[in-house]
């Protein structure tokens, strides 16, 4: 954990029913289309449930894919705060060199507050167009695609807004996105594992690859709940907070959809309070009408769901009372969660409890078989000691388990027989991610299948945290 850690209470101590929490991680696990990583529930600041599923962990950081966008706004909240940027500098302002190559006027009146608000004038994401434009330079290939419509007016999801408003506050700070943030923000919060994937040109992504804890999720949902205090300091200034988590723009209308509720400063608006999100379900859920905070990870494209799940047996469980027998059927529960290891067959339970040994040895190296989803993976070695594998010239080694999962470094393993062959699963645990391999003896062949596909880049090295100025993927 970091080296600030928040106070724990009892859920009944704060007028939770624990056994609303309780409903909710069971209906998340009886959904074979989630998987839960890790959840922090939070109340008058102190932590009433927390749990993660092993193989993951609470010290482990998470890609946060699109929740990275709370943690650029914030940054950018912060360079406001102390009068480095303003809401209505144009973009172009901030980037003079491009002033002459930028001739459309939409472009040239964009202004902070619009790439904020995801309201670049334009009616559809970019980010493929502005690579087009300039594969080197994203800012200026977005400034040279120009907006359908005026600035401020329509709703557009678009990486190149947050990828410029993070390398504006680079420029008006003279630092990186994570150096400016660390004094700022993070120190103060107490994080510690906090690494940001960066583009070659050595720039944070900004709009996603930020790798930390579910803790600093909580951490961030929390200081904005706070309108910016902590512990007794204005970290941000609540009226920097009020502007981020209000309407700015409109982004549909189903009442029935989490996504069309409105959009504020890199945060959405929900039917229920606002929210941080990522893909595959990385969520910071703020809801100040109940002085809560929950921060989930996990791993489905069934987000929506999980919103749904949250709604139906979280907010009831917040009008409590609750017990303290409630309370400790909780407590046990969350302390021993877990992901089932692979089945034989596959078409098993969900979970696993009994722990199993690892399969009976079975080594050689078996070629990617035609039509995996990892093309660059070439073969999996088996050995006495654990696996290979082979993924263009890198060779990432694990030990191999059975079905309970062993852990080596951001990998976890779980494997098991079905007939002949072998079944493995990798988690890449500082990730979302998760590849089933299928090893055929008598074909020679492993066949691997992603769960659900990383977003940048495939290169297997590069589904963990990276080190300090590290560039472990392209856009």
């Amino acid at each position: 954990m970091t080296h600030d850690a928040l106070p724990t209470r009892a859920p009944s101590d704060e007028g939770v029913d624990a056994a609303g929490v309780l409903a909710f991680v069971d209906a998340l696990e009886a959904r074979p289309d989630v998987e839960p990583h890790g959840l922090m529930v939070l109340r008058s600041g102190a932590v009433l449930a927390q749990g993660w599923w092993a193989p993951y962990s609470p010290e482990r950081p998470h890609l946060l894919y699109s929740l990275s966008k709370s943690f650029t706004a914030t940054a950018v909240g912060l360079a406001v705060d102390e009068g480095l940027l303003g809401l209505d500098d144009t973009v172009l302002s901030h980037v003079p060199e491009l002033d002459a190559d930028v001739a459309d006027e939409r472009s040239r009146r964009m202004r902070v507050r619009d790439l904020l608000a995801m309201a670049s004038g334009h009616r559809d994401e970019t980010l493929d167009r502005a690579l087009a434009a300039d594969p080197d330079d994203l800012v200026r290939g977005f400034l040279l695609t120009p907006p359908d419509a005026e600035p401020g007016s329509v709703f557009a999801y678009n990486q190149p807004c947050t990828y410029t408003l993070a390398e504006i506050v680079r420029r008006v700070s003279g630092t990186s996105l994570v150096d400016f943030l660390t004094p700022r923000l993070l120190e103060p919060l107490g994080v510690d594992a906090f690494a940001w994937q960066r583009d070659p040109s050595g720039r944070e992504l900004g709009f996603s690859g930020l790798h930390s804890t579910t803790d600093a999720i909580a951490k961030l949902g929390l200081l904005y709940l706070q309108r910016g205090l902590w512990q007794g300091r204005q970290l941000l200034s609540a009226a920097w907070v009020d502007e981020a988590t209000r309407e700015h723009v409109a982004n549909g209308d189903d009442p029935g959809s989490d996504w069309a509720q409105g959009y504020g400063f890199q945060f959405w608006m929900a039917r229920h309070g606002f929210r941080g999100d990522g893909a595959y379900g990385q969520f910071c859920v703020v809801l100040p009408e109940h002085g809560v905070v929950v921060a989930y990870t996990g791993q489905t494209v069934e987000m929506q769901v999980v919103l749904d799940l949250a709604w139906e047996h979280l907010l009831p469980a917040f009008d409590g009372p609750g017990t303290t027998e409630a309370d400790a059927r909780l407590a046990e529960r969350l302390a021993g969660l877990r992901l089932p290891g692979v089945e034989a067959p596959v078409a098993g339970a969900r979970r696993t409890t009994a722990v199993g040994a690892a399969p009976s040895p079975l080594t050689g190296t078996f070629a990617t078989a035609a039509g995996s989803d990892q093309p660059s993976l070439t073969s999996v070695e088996l050995t006495a000691d654990g696996l290979v594998l082979v993924d263009g010239d890198d060779r990432l080694e694990a030990a191999l388990g059975g079905r309970e999962w062993v852990v080596t470094g951001p990998l976890a393993t779980s494997a098991a027989r079905d007939g002949d062959r072998l079944r493995v699963d990798v988690a890449f645990v500082e990730t979302p991610h998760r590849l089933h391999l299928v090893v055929d003896p008598a074909a020679g062949t492993v066949t691997a299948r992603w769960q659900t596909a990383p977003l940048h880049g495939r290169a297997l090295r590069s589904l963990r945290a990276p080190g300090p100025g590290e560039v472990l993927a392209a856009i």
